[in-house]
């Protein structure tokens, strides 16, 4: 499979899972109905993740191409996905106002226990602004990769 082949169908794979947690988690609202919300609140954030995995996959897959051995392709990879969850977490947040996602109910619950009563109200208050945090290191793991696939194939140029 091609590079950007393989990088769409990712990005596309990445939407559909976000979606599809939402519908599961909100058996309050229709299938439609959820993923309307979700998309009039998180559509950034949902098109985001999609195009920074997408994104990184691409890069990924091109430096394989290309013959070039990233160092840190694997740790950015797992970085990514670690980005990847923390947004997705933390935009659900969002949601549960809505009705959306009742099951995090739950877990918001639990948080106070876990993390504390100060910290679970901030991560509660700035669940947007920890999600677009998210998605900005999602992008940035990736413009990292791009840096270093661009610096690779120079350094195969001039050897």
């Amino acid at each position: 499979m091609k590079p950007i082949q393989k990088a769409t169908l990712v990005g596309i794979i990445t939407v559909i899972v976000y979606l599809t947690v939402v519908v599961i988690t909100t058996p309050a609202l229709e299938p439609l109905d959820a993923i309307s919300a979700a998309f009039q609140l998180n559509s950034i954030v949902i098109i985001g993740m999609g195009i920074g995995i997408g994104l990184q996959v691409f890069l990924s897959e091109k430096s394989k191409t290309l013959g070039c051995k990233l160092n840190a392709q694997k740790k950015a990879f797992g970085g990514n996905t670690g980005s990847t969850a923390a947004t997705s977490f933390f935009s659900f947040f969002s949601l549960v106002p809505l009705g959306c996602c009742g099951w995090w109910l739950y877990v918001l619950s639990l948080l106070p226990g876990i993390v504390g009563t100060g910290v679970s109200s901030v991560l509660i208050e700035y669940s947007q602004v920890l999600a677009y945090l998210g998605l900005a290191i999602i992008f940035g793991f990736a413009g990292l990769t791009a840096y270093k696939l661009k610096r690779e194939i120079k350094l195969q140029k001039i050897a």
